[in-house]
C-alpha cells in the first residue's frame, strides 16, 4: 500500500511542475512579454505529460495494490528447541538451520529464551557454514548460496546489536522471503 501513495505523490509532483512556469519564462520581463507575444509549446507538452503520467498511474494502481504475500513469521515459541547441532546430511542441516533461523528471527522484544536462542543459533550457523562451504557440490547449491546469504545477515544484525535485541521489520521481512526460497529449494534438492 505504501507503494501505490508514492506513486500517487510523484504524479501529483509531476503534474504541478508541468503546470508551474518555467525558469525561462520568469526570468523575462513583463515589457519583452507584451511586446513581442510567444506562443510557448512548451505549455501544452507539460500538460500532456503530466496528464499522461496520471493516466498511467490510475491504469496501475490496482496491479500496485496487489502485492505479493509476505511470509509468514513462525507461531510464538512454545518451548525451547533440544535439536541444535549437524547431523552431517545437508538437506537435513539445512532444514534445521533454516527452522532455528525462522525462529529466531521471529522473536520480539522480551520473548522467553529470546538470548539462548539466538546464541544457540548463531554457534549452529557458524557450524553450518564451517562445515559446508569446504565442499565443492555443496556450496555450489541454490539453497547453500541463498541460505549463506541469510546466514550472514541473521549473524551479522546478532553481531551489531547483540542477541537480546530483535530483528528489526525490514529486514525480518527480507529474511522470511529468503526462508519461503532456500524451503522451495531445499524440496527441489538443489
Amino acid at each position: 500500500m505504501k507503494k501505490v501513495g508514492l506513486v500517487l505523490v510523484c504524479a501529483l509532483k509531476t503534474s504541478v511542475n508541468a503546470l508551474a512556469p518555467s525558469y525561462a519564462r520568469v526570468a523575462e520581463s513583463v515589457a519583452e512579454r507584451v511586446a513581442q507575444p510567444v506562443v510557448d509549446r512548451r505549455d501544452r507538452r507539460d500538460a500532456l505529460a503530466s496528464a499522461a503520467a496520471v493516466a498511467a498511474t490510475l491504469v496501475a494502481l490496482p496491479a500496485l495494490a496487489e502485492e505479493a504475500p509476505a511470509a509468514e513469521a513462525p507461531p510464538p515459541v512454545a518451548e525451547f528447541p533440544t535439536d541444535w547441532g549437524l547431523t552431517q546430511d545437508y538437506y537435513t542441516d539445512a532444514a534445521k538451520v533454516v527452522t532455528h533461523m525462522r525462529l529466531a528471527t521471529g522473536l520480539d522484544k522480551g520473548a522467553p529464551n529470546m538470548e539462548k536462542i539466538a546464541i544457540n543459533t548463531k554457534k549452529e550457523m557458524s557450524d553450518f557454514v564451517a562445515f559446508y562451504r569446504r565442499f565443492t557440490n555443496v556450496a555450489g547449491k541454490q539453497s547453500f548460496s541463498t541460505l549463506y546469504t541469510s546466514i550472514n545477515v541473521l549473524a551479522g544484525h546478532y553481531t551489531s546489536y547483540g542477541p537480546k535485541f530483535p530483528v528489526p521489520e525490514k529486514r525480518r521481512k527480507r529474511l522470511y522471503q529468503e526462508y519461503a526460497e532456500i524451503e522451495k529449494n531445499i524440496k527441489k534438492r538443489r
